[in-house]
Protein backbone atom coordinates (compact mmCIF):
# COMPACT_ATOMS: atom_id res chain seq x y z
CA UNK A 1 0.00 0.00 0.00
CA UNK A 2 0.98 3.64 -0.40
CA UNK A 3 0.25 6.13 1.59
CA UNK A 4 -2.07 6.37 4.71
CA UNK A 5 -5.52 4.05 4.58
CA UNK A 6 -7.68 6.07 6.84
CA UNK A 7 -10.97 4.11 7.87
CA UNK A 8 -14.21 5.41 9.69
CA UNK A 9 -16.69 2.89 11.82
CA UNK A 10 -20.15 4.08 12.85
CA UNK A 11 -21.93 1.98 15.17
CA UNK A 12 -24.67 1.93 18.07
CA UNK A 13 -24.37 1.50 21.52
CA UNK A 14 -23.94 -2.77 22.63
CA UNK A 15 -23.27 -3.67 19.02
CA UNK A 16 -18.98 -4.21 19.64
CA UNK A 17 -17.71 -1.27 17.75
CA UNK A 18 -15.19 -1.21 20.00
CA UNK A 19 -14.69 -4.97 19.93
CA UNK A 20 -14.79 -4.78 15.86
CA UNK A 21 -11.85 -1.66 15.95
CA UNK A 22 -9.99 -4.49 18.26
CA UNK A 23 -9.88 -6.85 15.84
CA UNK A 24 -8.84 -4.41 13.16
CA UNK A 25 -5.96 -3.37 14.90
CA UNK A 26 -4.81 -6.90 15.53
CA UNK A 27 -5.21 -8.22 12.40
CA UNK A 28 -3.09 -5.33 10.52
CA UNK A 29 -0.43 -5.79 13.33
CA UNK A 30 -0.65 -9.13 12.39
CA UNK A 31 0.05 -8.22 8.69
CA UNK A 32 3.22 -6.06 9.74
CA UNK A 33 1.64 -2.66 8.93
CA UNK A 34 1.46 0.12 11.85
CA UNK A 35 -2.23 1.31 12.52
CA UNK A 36 -3.80 3.75 15.13
CA UNK A 37 -7.40 3.45 16.80
CA UNK A 38 -9.00 6.00 18.42
CA UNK A 39 -12.85 6.28 19.13
CA UNK A 40 -15.10 9.34 20.11
CA UNK A 41 -18.50 8.29 21.98
CA UNK A 42 -21.97 10.17 21.22
CA UNK A 43 -24.91 10.73 22.96
CA UNK A 44 -26.28 13.32 20.04
CA UNK A 45 -28.67 11.03 18.20
CA UNK A 46 -28.82 8.10 20.68
CA UNK A 47 -27.03 6.70 23.72
CA UNK A 48 -23.96 4.86 22.95
CA UNK A 49 -23.44 6.19 19.19
CA UNK A 50 -20.16 6.16 18.88
CA UNK A 51 -17.46 6.53 15.94
CA UNK A 52 -13.92 4.46 15.91
CA UNK A 53 -11.43 6.09 13.69
CA UNK A 54 -8.15 3.73 12.42
CA UNK A 55 -5.45 5.35 10.61
CA UNK A 56 -2.86 2.27 8.99
CA UNK A 57 0.37 2.47 6.50
CA UNK A 58 3.14 0.81 6.14
CA UNK A 59 6.20 0.94 8.13
CA UNK A 60 9.60 3.05 7.29
CA UNK A 61 13.10 0.96 6.53
CA UNK A 62 13.94 1.60 9.57
CA UNK A 63 11.12 0.48 11.71
CA UNK A 64 9.64 3.73 12.48
CA UNK A 65 5.93 4.21 12.68
CA UNK A 66 4.35 6.83 10.69
CA UNK A 67 2.67 9.64 12.87
CA UNK A 68 -1.12 9.30 12.34
CA UNK A 69 -3.46 11.84 13.61
CA UNK A 70 -5.92 11.16 16.32
CA UNK A 71 -9.27 12.42 14.74
CA UNK A 72 -10.66 12.21 10.94
CA UNK A 73 -11.24 15.39 9.05
CA UNK A 74 -13.90 16.29 6.24
CA UNK A 75 -12.85 14.71 2.84
CA UNK A 76 -10.17 12.96 4.52
CA UNK A 77 -11.56 9.52 4.85
CA UNK A 78 -11.19 6.41 2.59
CA UNK A 79 -13.54 4.21 4.28
CA UNK A 80 -16.78 4.66 5.93
CA UNK A 81 -18.29 1.28 7.62
CA UNK A 82 -21.56 1.96 9.20
CA UNK A 83 -24.04 -0.83 11.11
CA UNK A 84 -27.00 1.08 10.59
CA UNK A 85 -28.61 3.74 7.71
CA UNK A 86 -29.15 7.00 10.01
CA UNK A 87 -25.35 6.24 10.83
CA UNK A 88 -24.35 6.19 7.83
CA UNK A 89 -26.44 9.24 6.60
CA UNK A 90 -24.76 11.38 9.57
CA UNK A 91 -21.28 10.48 8.00
CA UNK A 92 -22.49 12.12 4.65
CA UNK A 93 -23.75 14.99 6.37
CA UNK A 94 -20.66 15.84 8.85
CA UNK A 95 -18.53 15.73 5.34
CA UNK A 96 -16.84 12.03 6.24
CA UNK A 97 -18.20 10.97 2.75
CA UNK A 98 -16.84 12.24 -0.85
CA UNK A 99 -17.97 11.51 -4.13
CA UNK A 100 -14.36 11.02 -5.29
CA UNK A 101 -12.63 9.51 -2.61
CA UNK A 102 -14.93 7.35 -0.09
CA UNK A 103 -15.89 3.44 -0.51
CA UNK A 104 -19.40 3.06 2.06
CA UNK A 105 -20.40 -0.11 3.69
CA UNK A 106 -23.90 0.33 4.94
CA UNK A 107 -26.36 -1.63 6.42
CA UNK A 108 -29.79 -0.47 5.57
CA UNK A 109 -31.94 -1.56 8.24
CA UNK A 110 -33.01 0.80 10.80
CA UNK A 111 -32.72 1.54 14.67
CA UNK A 112 -35.09 4.30 14.81
CA UNK A 113 -33.73 7.87 16.73
CA UNK A 114 -35.34 8.61 19.90
CA UNK A 115 -37.23 11.60 18.10
CA UNK A 116 -38.65 9.44 15.41
CA UNK A 117 -40.07 7.26 17.90
CA UNK A 118 -41.21 10.19 20.38
CA UNK A 119 -43.17 12.29 17.13
CA UNK A 120 -47.29 11.58 17.54
CA UNK A 121 -47.03 10.15 14.02
CA UNK A 122 -45.53 8.51 11.49
CA UNK A 123 -41.83 10.62 11.48
CA UNK A 124 -39.31 7.97 10.27
CA UNK A 125 -36.57 9.72 8.08
CA UNK A 126 -37.44 8.29 4.74
CA UNK A 127 -34.96 5.61 4.12
CA UNK A 128 -35.37 6.41 0.20
CA UNK A 129 -33.28 9.71 0.43
CA UNK A 130 -30.65 8.15 2.83
CA UNK A 131 -30.04 5.98 0.59
CA UNK A 132 -30.11 8.54 -2.62
CA UNK A 133 -27.34 10.54 -1.24
CA UNK A 134 -25.09 7.56 -0.20
CA UNK A 135 -25.31 6.62 -3.98
CA UNK A 136 -24.65 10.60 -4.81
CA UNK A 137 -22.15 11.46 -2.89
CA UNK A 138 -19.75 8.10 -2.20
CA UNK A 139 -17.33 7.42 -4.34
CA UNK A 140 -18.64 3.61 -4.20
CA UNK A 141 -21.07 1.63 -1.86
CA UNK A 142 -22.38 -1.70 -0.69
CA UNK A 143 -24.80 -1.55 0.99
CA UNK A 144 -27.20 -4.70 2.84
CA UNK A 145 -29.41 -5.44 5.73
CA UNK A 146 -26.43 -6.39 8.63
CA UNK A 147 -29.19 -6.63 11.29
CA UNK A 148 -30.69 -9.77 9.18
CA UNK A 149 -27.28 -11.14 8.70
CA UNK A 150 -26.29 -11.06 11.99
CA UNK A 151 -29.67 -12.42 13.21
CA UNK A 152 -29.04 -15.55 10.63
CA UNK A 153 -25.89 -16.29 12.06
CA UNK A 154 -26.91 -15.74 15.55
CA UNK A 155 -23.96 -13.53 15.98
CA UNK A 156 -23.26 -9.40 16.50
CA UNK A 157 -23.36 -7.18 13.64
CA UNK A 158 -19.61 -6.11 14.48
CA UNK A 159 -18.70 -9.96 13.28
CA UNK A 160 -20.53 -9.41 10.34
CA UNK A 161 -19.29 -5.73 9.44
CA UNK A 162 -15.44 -7.23 9.71
CA UNK A 163 -16.80 -10.32 7.22
CA UNK A 164 -17.72 -7.41 5.08
CA UNK A 165 -14.50 -5.67 5.24
CA UNK A 166 -12.94 -8.73 4.40
CA UNK A 167 -14.91 -9.84 1.45
CA UNK A 168 -14.51 -6.36 0.13
CA UNK A 169 -11.09 -6.16 0.06
CA UNK A 170 -11.03 -2.70 1.91
CA UNK A 171 -7.91 -3.19 3.54
CA UNK A 172 -4.29 -5.28 2.82
CA UNK A 173 -5.15 -7.92 5.18
CA UNK A 174 -5.24 -11.65 4.66
CA UNK A 175 -8.47 -13.18 5.82
CA UNK A 176 -6.01 -15.24 8.30
CA UNK A 177 -5.38 -12.41 10.13
CA UNK A 178 -9.20 -11.31 10.59
CA UNK A 179 -9.73 -15.09 11.48
CA UNK A 180 -7.07 -15.23 13.94
CA UNK A 181 -7.75 -11.99 15.83
CA UNK A 182 -11.56 -13.69 15.88
CA UNK A 183 -10.21 -16.81 17.91
CA UNK A 184 -8.33 -14.67 20.17
CA UNK A 185 -11.36 -13.03 21.70
CA UNK A 186 -14.06 -14.31 23.22
CA UNK A 187 -17.66 -15.31 21.34
CA UNK A 188 -15.50 -17.27 18.79
CA UNK A 189 -17.99 -19.38 17.26
CA UNK A 190 -20.68 -17.38 17.08
CA UNK A 191 -18.39 -14.34 15.77
CA UNK A 192 -17.09 -16.92 12.86
CA UNK A 193 -20.17 -17.39 11.60
CA UNK A 194 -20.68 -14.05 11.13
CA UNK A 195 -17.57 -13.25 10.12
CA UNK A 196 -18.36 -15.73 7.66
CA UNK A 197 -22.19 -14.11 6.69
CA UNK A 198 -20.17 -10.97 5.52
CA UNK A 199 -17.86 -12.77 3.50
CA UNK A 200 -20.25 -14.65 1.70
CA UNK A 201 -22.38 -11.53 0.93
CA UNK A 202 -19.25 -9.76 0.16
CA UNK A 203 -18.11 -12.04 -2.11
CA UNK A 204 -21.49 -12.48 -4.25
CA UNK A 205 -21.82 -16.12 -2.46
CA UNK A 206 -25.07 -14.81 -0.34
CA UNK A 207 -27.79 -12.90 -1.78
CA UNK A 208 -26.92 -9.03 -0.20
CA UNK A 209 -29.34 -8.98 3.21
CA UNK A 210 -32.28 -5.92 1.99
CA UNK A 211 -30.32 -4.78 -1.23
CA UNK A 212 -32.98 -6.98 -3.45
CA UNK A 213 -35.38 -7.65 -1.49
CA UNK A 214 -38.76 -9.01 -3.09
CA UNK A 215 -41.80 -6.90 -1.39
CA UNK A 216 -42.92 -8.85 1.43
CA UNK A 217 -46.22 -10.00 0.76
CA UNK A 218 -49.53 -9.55 3.14
CA UNK A 219 -50.11 -12.10 5.76
CA UNK A 220 -52.44 -14.60 4.73
CA UNK A 221 -56.05 -13.74 5.90
CA UNK A 222 -58.12 -16.06 7.71
CA UNK A 223 -60.40 -18.30 5.25
CA UNK A 224 -63.80 -17.05 6.28
CA UNK A 225 -62.83 -13.54 5.90
CA UNK A 226 -60.88 -14.32 2.01
CA UNK A 227 -64.11 -13.80 0.03
CA UNK A 228 -64.93 -10.44 1.95
CA UNK A 229 -61.61 -9.25 0.91
CA UNK A 230 -61.37 -10.24 -2.64
CA UNK A 231 -63.97 -8.34 -2.84
CA UNK A 232 -62.91 -5.17 -2.04
CA UNK A 233 -61.17 -3.07 -4.53
CA UNK A 234 -57.82 -4.06 -5.76
CA UNK A 235 -55.55 -0.97 -5.25
CA UNK A 236 -56.86 -1.33 -1.43
CA UNK A 237 -57.12 -5.24 -1.42
CA UNK A 238 -53.37 -5.59 0.33
CA UNK A 239 -53.65 -3.05 2.85
CA UNK A 240 -57.37 -4.45 3.97
CA UNK A 241 -56.01 -8.19 4.54
CA UNK A 242 -52.75 -6.82 6.18
CA UNK A 243 -55.43 -5.00 8.33
CA UNK A 244 -57.58 -7.78 8.79
CA UNK A 245 -54.82 -10.72 9.90
CA UNK A 246 -53.55 -7.29 12.52
CA UNK A 247 -56.91 -7.79 14.29
CA UNK A 248 -57.47 -11.39 13.95
CA UNK A 249 -54.10 -11.27 16.21
CA UNK A 250 -55.16 -8.64 18.30
CA UNK A 251 -58.68 -9.29 19.40
CA UNK A 252 -60.34 -12.11 16.99
CA UNK A 253 -61.85 -13.38 14.10
CA UNK A 254 -65.16 -11.19 15.29
CA UNK A 255 -63.21 -8.02 15.76
CA UNK A 256 -62.03 -8.30 12.33
CA UNK A 257 -65.38 -8.79 11.06
CA UNK A 258 -66.08 -5.52 12.29
CA UNK A 259 -63.09 -3.75 10.87
CA UNK A 260 -64.63 -5.19 7.31
CA UNK A 261 -67.91 -4.11 8.10
CA UNK A 262 -66.55 -0.26 9.07
CA UNK A 263 -64.99 -0.04 5.60
CA UNK A 264 -67.55 -1.88 3.61
CA UNK A 265 -69.27 1.83 3.45
CA UNK A 266 -66.46 3.48 1.61
CA UNK A 267 -65.74 0.61 -0.53
CA UNK A 268 -66.66 2.72 -3.95
CA UNK A 269 -63.53 4.97 -3.35
CA UNK A 270 -60.36 2.59 -3.87
CA UNK A 271 -57.38 5.07 -2.90
CA UNK A 272 -59.54 6.57 0.13
CA UNK A 273 -59.90 3.14 1.30
CA UNK A 274 -56.47 2.15 1.22
CA UNK A 275 -55.70 4.56 3.09
CA UNK A 276 -58.48 4.28 5.64
CA UNK A 277 -57.67 0.39 6.37
CA UNK A 278 -54.52 1.31 7.36
CA UNK A 279 -55.18 3.99 9.90
CA UNK A 280 -58.78 2.14 10.94
CA UNK A 281 -56.53 -1.24 11.69
CA UNK A 282 -53.91 0.71 13.81
CA UNK A 283 -56.71 2.92 15.67
CA UNK A 284 -58.73 -0.41 16.29
CA UNK A 285 -55.48 -2.04 17.46
CA UNK A 286 -54.77 0.11 20.03
CA UNK A 287 -51.96 -0.09 22.97
CA UNK A 288 -52.93 -1.30 26.61
CA UNK A 289 -51.30 -3.27 28.84
CA UNK A 290 -53.02 -6.40 27.10
CA UNK A 291 -51.41 -5.99 24.32
CA UNK A 292 -48.16 -5.07 25.87
CA UNK A 293 -47.90 -8.14 27.99
CA UNK A 294 -49.71 -10.36 24.78
CA UNK A 295 -46.16 -8.80 22.27
CA UNK A 296 -43.68 -9.17 25.71
CA UNK A 297 -44.87 -13.26 25.93
CA UNK A 298 -44.06 -14.18 22.53
CA UNK A 299 -41.41 -17.18 21.54
CA UNK A 300 -40.70 -15.09 18.69
CA UNK A 301 -39.50 -12.22 20.94
CA UNK A 302 -37.07 -14.93 22.80
CA UNK A 303 -36.23 -16.12 19.65
CA UNK A 304 -35.17 -12.48 18.57
CA UNK A 305 -33.44 -11.82 21.87
CA UNK A 306 -31.52 -14.94 21.29
CA UNK A 307 -30.50 -13.93 17.60
CA UNK A 308 -29.91 -10.43 18.30
CA UNK A 309 -27.31 -11.00 21.32
CA UNK A 310 -25.72 -14.39 19.79
CA UNK A 311 -26.96 -16.75 22.43
CA UNK A 312 -27.36 -20.47 21.74
CA UNK A 313 -29.86 -22.30 21.54
CA UNK A 314 -30.14 -24.30 24.97
CA UNK A 315 -27.99 -21.35 26.46
CA UNK A 316 -29.43 -20.10 29.50
CA UNK A 317 -30.04 -16.28 29.68
CA UNK A 318 -32.15 -13.51 31.88
CA UNK A 319 -34.62 -11.01 30.61
CA UNK A 320 -36.11 -8.84 32.70
CA UNK A 321 -38.92 -6.80 31.92
CA UNK A 322 -40.15 -3.74 33.81
CA UNK A 323 -43.86 -2.27 33.99
CA UNK A 324 -45.18 0.74 35.46
CA UNK A 325 -48.95 0.87 35.02
CA UNK A 326 -50.69 4.10 36.51
CA UNK A 327 -54.10 4.88 37.40
CA UNK A 328 -54.63 5.96 33.72
CA UNK A 329 -53.50 2.79 32.33
CA UNK A 330 -55.27 0.68 35.29
CA UNK A 331 -58.37 2.82 34.11
CA UNK A 332 -58.54 1.93 31.03
CA UNK A 333 -59.00 -2.22 32.12
CA UNK A 334 -62.07 -1.58 34.22
CA UNK A 335 -65.60 -1.27 33.74
CA UNK A 336 -66.62 1.81 32.39
CA UNK A 337 -68.55 3.33 35.55
CA UNK A 338 -65.86 1.59 37.73
CA UNK A 339 -62.87 3.46 35.59
CA UNK A 340 -64.38 6.72 34.98
CA UNK A 341 -64.34 6.79 39.36
CA UNK A 342 -60.86 5.70 39.43
CA UNK A 343 -60.10 8.78 37.28
CA UNK A 344 -61.92 11.30 38.90
CA UNK A 345 -60.55 9.94 42.03
CA UNK A 346 -56.96 10.48 40.88
CA UNK A 347 -57.84 13.98 39.01
CA UNK A 348 -58.80 15.55 42.69
CA UNK A 349 -55.34 15.48 43.41
CA UNK A 350 -51.46 16.23 41.86
CA UNK A 351 -49.31 12.95 41.85
CA UNK A 352 -52.59 10.38 42.49
CA UNK A 353 -52.40 9.92 38.21
CA UNK A 354 -49.10 7.79 39.01
CA UNK A 355 -49.78 5.92 41.98
CA UNK A 356 -49.47 1.98 40.41
CA UNK A 357 -47.64 -1.06 41.03
CA UNK A 358 -44.19 -1.40 40.00
CA UNK A 359 -43.47 -4.62 38.80
CA UNK A 360 -40.11 -6.69 37.90
CA UNK A 361 -41.05 -9.47 35.99
CA UNK A 362 -38.03 -12.00 35.18
CA UNK A 363 -39.48 -13.05 32.03
CA UNK A 364 -37.35 -15.65 31.51
CA UNK A 365 -38.57 -17.62 34.54
CA UNK A 366 -41.71 -19.47 35.00
CA UNK A 367 -43.20 -17.62 37.46
CA UNK A 368 -42.66 -13.99 35.60
CA UNK A 369 -43.54 -15.80 32.49
CA UNK A 370 -46.99 -16.91 33.50
CA UNK A 371 -47.92 -13.26 34.86
CA UNK A 372 -47.40 -11.70 31.35
CA UNK A 373 -48.55 -14.51 29.79
CA UNK A 374 -52.07 -14.50 32.14
CA UNK A 375 -52.13 -10.71 31.80
CA UNK A 376 -52.13 -11.37 28.06
CA UNK A 377 -55.41 -13.59 28.25
CA UNK A 378 -57.00 -11.24 29.45
CA UNK A 379 -57.85 -10.34 25.59
CA UNK A 380 -61.74 -11.65 26.11
CA UNK A 381 -62.03 -9.02 29.14
CA UNK A 382 -60.80 -5.95 26.29
CA UNK A 383 -64.61 -5.75 25.27
CA UNK A 384 -65.89 -4.91 28.59
CA UNK A 385 -63.36 -2.28 29.48
CA UNK A 386 -63.62 1.71 29.57
CA UNK A 387 -61.46 2.17 26.84
CA UNK A 388 -62.43 -0.11 24.83
CA UNK A 389 -65.66 1.98 24.67
CA UNK A 390 -63.89 5.04 24.04
CA UNK A 391 -61.93 3.78 21.56
CA UNK A 392 -64.80 2.44 19.75
CA UNK A 393 -66.72 5.68 19.86
CA UNK A 394 -64.26 7.89 18.57
CA UNK A 395 -63.48 5.48 15.81
CA UNK A 396 -67.19 5.29 14.91
CA UNK A 397 -67.20 9.84 14.85
CA UNK A 398 -64.12 9.72 12.49
CA UNK A 399 -65.58 7.41 10.18
CA UNK A 400 -68.86 9.52 10.35
CA UNK A 401 -66.69 13.07 9.42
CA UNK A 402 -64.99 10.93 7.06
CA UNK A 403 -68.17 10.10 5.17
CA UNK A 404 -69.79 13.67 5.19
CA UNK A 405 -66.19 14.85 4.29
CA UNK A 406 -66.74 12.93 0.98
CA UNK A 407 -70.00 14.68 -0.10
CA UNK A 408 -67.96 18.01 0.06
CA UNK A 409 -64.79 17.09 -1.75
CA UNK A 410 -62.92 13.75 -2.15
CA UNK A 411 -59.21 15.49 -1.18
CA UNK A 412 -60.91 16.88 2.08
CA UNK A 413 -62.43 13.27 3.17
CA UNK A 414 -58.83 11.90 2.72
CA UNK A 415 -57.42 14.76 4.87
CA UNK A 416 -60.43 13.93 7.71
CA UNK A 417 -59.23 9.90 7.21
CA UNK A 418 -55.53 10.91 7.86
CA UNK A 419 -56.83 12.30 11.16
CA UNK A 420 -57.05 8.93 12.40
CA UNK A 421 -53.06 9.20 12.65
CA UNK A 422 -52.64 11.29 15.80
CA UNK A 423 -54.73 9.21 17.60
CA UNK A 424 -52.31 7.05 19.58
CA UNK A 425 -50.91 6.16 22.90
CA UNK A 426 -52.58 5.63 26.06
CA UNK A 427 -53.26 7.49 29.70
CA UNK A 428 -52.03 11.60 29.01
CA UNK A 429 -50.16 10.90 25.83
CA UNK A 430 -53.78 9.44 24.42
CA UNK A 431 -55.89 12.74 26.05
CA UNK A 432 -53.62 14.57 24.94
CA UNK A 433 -53.47 13.42 21.47
CA UNK A 434 -57.49 13.38 21.54
CA UNK A 435 -57.50 16.90 22.09
CA UNK A 436 -55.39 17.55 19.45
CA UNK A 437 -57.74 15.85 17.09
CA UNK A 438 -60.62 17.35 18.56
CA UNK A 439 -59.37 20.77 18.38
CA UNK A 440 -58.61 20.44 14.37
CA UNK A 441 -61.96 19.32 14.22
CA UNK A 442 -63.93 22.03 15.96
CA UNK A 443 -61.52 24.73 13.68
CA UNK A 444 -61.11 23.09 10.47
CA UNK A 445 -63.45 20.56 9.59
CA UNK A 446 -66.61 21.45 11.29
CA UNK A 447 -66.68 24.77 9.11
CA UNK A 448 -65.81 22.95 6.22
CA UNK A 449 -68.20 20.38 6.52
CA UNK A 450 -71.28 23.22 7.74
CA UNK A 451 -70.17 25.46 3.87
CA UNK A 452 -67.93 27.86 6.33
CA UNK A 453 -65.02 27.59 5.00
CA UNK A 454 -64.71 26.27 1.32
CA UNK A 455 -63.54 22.05 1.33
CA UNK A 456 -60.68 22.25 -1.00
CA UNK A 457 -59.54 25.49 1.60
CA UNK A 458 -59.60 23.27 4.70
CA UNK A 459 -58.25 20.26 3.35
CA UNK A 460 -54.98 22.08 2.83
CA UNK A 461 -54.71 23.90 6.02
CA UNK A 462 -55.46 20.52 7.58
CA UNK A 463 -53.10 18.78 5.48
CA UNK A 464 -50.63 21.44 6.70
CA UNK A 465 -51.35 21.05 10.77
CA UNK A 466 -50.81 17.22 10.58
CA UNK A 467 -47.97 17.46 9.02
CA UNK A 468 -46.58 19.99 11.33
CA UNK A 469 -47.94 17.73 14.46
CA UNK A 470 -46.06 14.47 12.89
CA UNK A 471 -43.06 16.16 12.67
CA UNK A 472 -42.80 18.29 15.76
CA UNK A 473 -39.95 17.18 17.74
Amino acid sequence: MTGTLRLLIAALGGEGGGVLAGWIVAATEAQGLAVQATSIPGVAQRTGATTYYLEMAERAKNGAAPVFALMPVEGGVDIVVASELMEAARMVERGFVTPDRTFVVASTHRALTVPEKSARGAAAFSADQMIKALERLSRDRFLCDMAAASRGAGAFVNAVMLGLIAGLELLPVDEKHYVAAIKAGRGGEANLRGFKAGLDMARGDAEPQGSTAPRQEAPPAPESLAARIAAMPEEARDMVRIGAARLVDYQGLAYARRYLDRLDRFRDDGPLLRELARHLAVRMSYEDIIRVAQLKSRPERFARIRAEHGIADGEPFELVDFLKPGIPEISDLMPPAIGRRLLAWAAKKPGRADLGPALTLRTTTFSGFMRLWLLARLRFWRRFTLRHGQEQAEIEAWLDLIDEARAADAGFARQVCDLGRLVKGYGDTRRRAVATHDDLVARLVKPALAGTTPARKAADALAGEIRQILTSR
